[in-house]
């Protein structure tokens, strides 16, 4: 139990903001792009609690990492804040607008990536103390549920960040076709992560981005 506690601990500042500065992220472009509905929701701000979903922000990403402690189950952690509401129609360019919206979310957990390694080479180079291990393990988590979101948004499946980034750019025709599938996206993401092929194709590139967070900061 005690594992656990610090486990939640250790993870919950990191998943918080993964996921809440993933969603003002949208909103604050779409509103930079025309669209005020997300800045006239309040959804424009740094409190979290204007973004937590209870089931996608704090119910899933505690049971995955319960599950993970207690059982040692193996899983791809990952959550999810209230969307923010975007009304595209509203954008000035709509079509080539929605894809600074789109990519919004997955650059502000690029960034959030690059802050937490910053963090951990410093931790790192700090003499040990009480709050070193701690701060490397809360760092490490902060990379993690950061690479995890960014490389999962990109995939090109709508309503994923990837998938309206990839209807931005199609051609209109094909865009219009493409979109179509957005009603069946989440059903689409639920067969891949039961058949295991999700973790398939986003384990190595997860990897790759921490290898490559590595090297550029030397740990």
């Amino acid at each position: 139990m005690d594992s656990l506690i610090s486990t939640l601990a250790i993870w919950a500042l990191p998943v918080l903001l993964a996921i809440t500065l993933h969603e003002a992220a949208h909103g604050y472009v779409a509103r930079h792009f025309g669209d005020p509905t997300a800045d006239l929701a309040g959804r424009i701000t740094l409190n979290p609690l204007r973004h937590i979903d209870l089931v996608g922000t704090v119910l899933v990403p505690a049971g995955i990492l319960a599950l993970s402690t207690l059982f040692g189950a193996g899983g791809i952690l990952f959550g999810w804040a209230k969307p923010v509401p975007v009304n595209f129609g509203r954008l000035r360019n709509p079509k080539a607008d929605m894809l600074w919206v789109a990519a919004a979310g997955p650059f502000m957990n690029l960034l959030m990536a690059i802050g937490w390694a910053l963090l951990f080479r410093v931790a790192i180079a700090s003499e040990a103390g009480a709050y070193t291990l701690p701060m490397m393990k809360m760092a490490d988590a902060g990379m993690q549920i950061n690479a995890v979101l960014m490389v999962l948004n990109l995939l090109p499946i709508p309503p994923l960040d990837g998938g309206r980034i990839a209807v931005s750019l199609l051609p209109h025709r094909l865009a219009w076709r493409f979109a179509r599938i957005e009603p069946y996206g989440f059903p689409i993401l639920l067969v891949l992560l039961f058949t295991g092929l999700l973790g398939v194709v986003l384990w190595p590139l997860i990897a790759g981005f921490r290898f490559l967070l590595a090297t550029v900061f030397g740990f």
